[in-house]
């Protein structure tokens, strides 16, 4: 039930070097975590299973699954999920009310994280069983917004939620924090039209991108972030824009995939970083150098072109 938090880094990086730093304070706080770096680079193939596509990535394992994962340099969030991890895997025996408590607490706070949460075998990519799949596929079809918890990831939320929700199988589907039922109910809501009025609706992806554009007046979707930007060409146009003076805010396209691939569509615009101002694009890194040569980039940003 021991907890192994591994980093994947590069020595090039560095927000890695910082997230090192974090890493070997909470190694202080609890020893009965195992905290490992791996180079990602050095180790592409399992750079390649676990899919890390940045630096830092911290990938979270118990039993020897993979329960989580964590990307970017966020140091309260690794803070929060060592602590969260930890703790679960240290409950001890005298402590078995505080332990109910505690599991109780926590799963009322997933079965509320979303306004409608799939409690199932597997991921809706990767089902790992036919009930779990047949209800990803209804939920798609209908343009149903859910989120999912892998049941197989923490035996404790696998055994608690039963008792908790006095449902003895899986997938469980909630709304608003409410048990909906399983894939038979689901099935039969389906059929009575009632299923399109209880959960809610995702936003269509084209709706989406367009708060997003027009989210603040200067909006810049990079790879990273101003404060640590995760490719050559954001960090150029970061500091351009920089050295306006102008307030704007940025969007990290390695954090969204969907995003990351329909914006480009949306805007007709192959690459990163795309820069908006007033929900219009203004272009990319070469666009913005020209714009600054010749004198147009601090009128336009400020909307005055």
């Amino acid at each position: 039930r021991s907890l192994v938090v591994v980093h994947f880094w590069a020595p090039w990086a560095p927000q890695c070097a910082q997230m090192n730093e974090v890493m070997a304070t909470l190694a202080k706080e609890h020893m009965q975590v195992t905290f490992v770096k791996l180079e990602a680079e050095a180790v592409p193939e399992v750079s390649e299973k676990y899919e890390i596509s940045s630096v830092p990535t911290f990938l979270f394992f118990k039993n020897s699954q993979k329960v989580d994962r964590l990307d970017g340099a966020h140091a309260p969030e690794l803070t929060k999920k060592v602590q969260r991890y930890a703790s679960s895997s240290s409950v001890s025996a005298g402590s078995n009310d505080s332990a109910k408590e505690d599991l109780t607490v926590r799963l009322k706070k997933l079965i509320n994280a979303a306004p409608c949460m799939l409690f199932m075998k597997g991921s809706p990519k990767e089902p790992r069983c036919g009930f779990s799949k047949q209800m990803v596929e209804i939920l798609n079809k209908h343009g149903i917004s859910f989120s999912s918890f892998d049941i197989f990831s923490d035996e404790e939320v696998r055994q608690g939620l039963k008792t908790f929700s006095n449902w003895p199988t899986y997938p469980q589907l909630y709304v608003a924090g409410e048990l909906i039922g399983g894939l038979d109910i689901v099935k039969e809501l389906e059929a009575s039209g009632e299923l399109d009025t209880i959960c809610p609706k995702a936003q269509k992806l084209e709706d989406r991108l367009k708060i997003l554009i027009n989210k603040a007046p200067v909006m810049l979707f990079m790879k990273g972030s101003k404060q640590t930007a995760k490719c050559g060409f954001s960090k150029q146009i970061i500091e351009i824009i920089n050295n306006t003076g102008v307030d704007y805010e940025t969007f990290d396209i390695l954090e969204d995939e969907e995003v990351r691939q329909g914006l480009k569509t949306y805007s007709n615009w192959p690459t990163y970083p795309q820069l908006y101002v007033k929900g219009e694009l203004v272009g990319g890194l070469d666009i913005v150098k020209e714009l600054k040569e010749n004198g147009e980039l601090l009128p336009i940003l400020k909307g005055e072109n």
